[in-house]
């Protein structure tokens, strides 16, 4: 599948995949562009007589330089401050749907790669999201493709075994997001303690820039005042809450004027909010105004 008129760059032709597979590699959107700018340079020096797959070549291009970059940002995370969390993407309904942009791109799914090694996250994007098969990726990581077949077996099941269950229903979200977003806009502590599930967890990422909690917070009353607690100074500097579509769910965007300044994202079970997951970061906010 591309989104490219026939004639096209290959490069152009396939951008879509490429910045959808470095995302997914990264969980960074400015990282993933990145790469995508160094692939680009490799594709244009490249003898193009030679390249018998242009795809292959630049899916193998991107991820392997998705990998080496990975590598320095997983040393640079352990003095980062406060929870690391993915930039949030800002998606169109449509988007979150189509096979080379997103299957499982959610926040949620993004935090349980970041437990995987950089390889066994290469392979698992690659087979689980994009459908490769084992010898392709063999030739894309340059590894023998029974090696392959293991790594990709052991962190399936690694993501199996943590990967979050909840309810997917479009139209439930987006009730539960104007609920949360009328009860935070109005200060209704009660209002947003009802919204939220008793055992929630809320982690918020400021990357020392910007206030937000040093530490997972837990339990509906301690996220509640805390999130009403940080709101409510920039609420009344002209901060608002909207529902948009972030990395293909509902969530909660926070804007002031046409400045895009934060975004929420969180699972829903049993008609409750779990896992809320705030990013405030200024440096991880591209992905909101790309």
């Amino acid at each position: 599948m591309t989104d490219a008129m026939p004639g096209t760059d290959p490069y152009d032709e396939h951008r879509r995949l490429l910045f959808a597979t470095a995302y997914r590699m990264l969980g960074s959107v400015a990282d993933a562009e990145d790469v995508l700018q160094d692939a680009w340079l490799k594709w244009n020096s490249a003898d193009r007589d030679a390249v018998r797959n242009p795809r292959a070549y630049l899916v193998r291009t991107v991820t392997n330089l998705a990998l080496n970059r990975l590598t320095s940002a997983r040393a640079a995370r352990e003095t980062y401050v406060g929870p690391w969390l993915p930039e949030p993407l800002l998606t169109s309904p449509d988007a979150a749907a189509e096979t080379e942009m997103a299957e499982n791109v959610s926040t949620a799914m993004l935090v349980v790669l970041e437990t995987l090694g950089p390889v066994e996250r290469a392979v698992f994007v690659l087979r689980e999201v994009f459908g490769y098969s084992h010898a392709e990726i063999a030739e894309a990581l340059d590894r023998p493709e029974p090696t392959v077949r293991q790594i990709a077996r052991r962190a399936r099941a690694h993501v199996q075994a943590r990967r979050p269950r909840f309810d997917t229903d479009r139209a439930r979200r987006e009730e539960i997001t104007e609920r949360f977003i009328a009860a935070c806009s109005g200060g209704d502590l009660t209002a947003v303690m009802e919204l939220l599930a008793p055992d929630v967890t809320a982690w918020s990422d400021g990357g020392g820039k910007i206030t937000a909690a040093r530490r997972p917070l837990h339990g509906a009353d301690h996220v509640a005042r805390w999130f009403l607690g940080v709101l409510a100074k920039p609420v009344s500097a002209g901060v608002t809450l909207e529902p948009a579509v972030i990395n293909g769910e509902t969530g909660v965007l926070f804007t002031v004027g046409d400045a895009r300044v934060g975004a929420l994202t969180f699972g829903v079970a049993d008609g409750r909010m779990r896992d809320l997951r705030f990013q405030f970061n200024p440096d991880k906010l591209s992905g909101l105004n790309r």
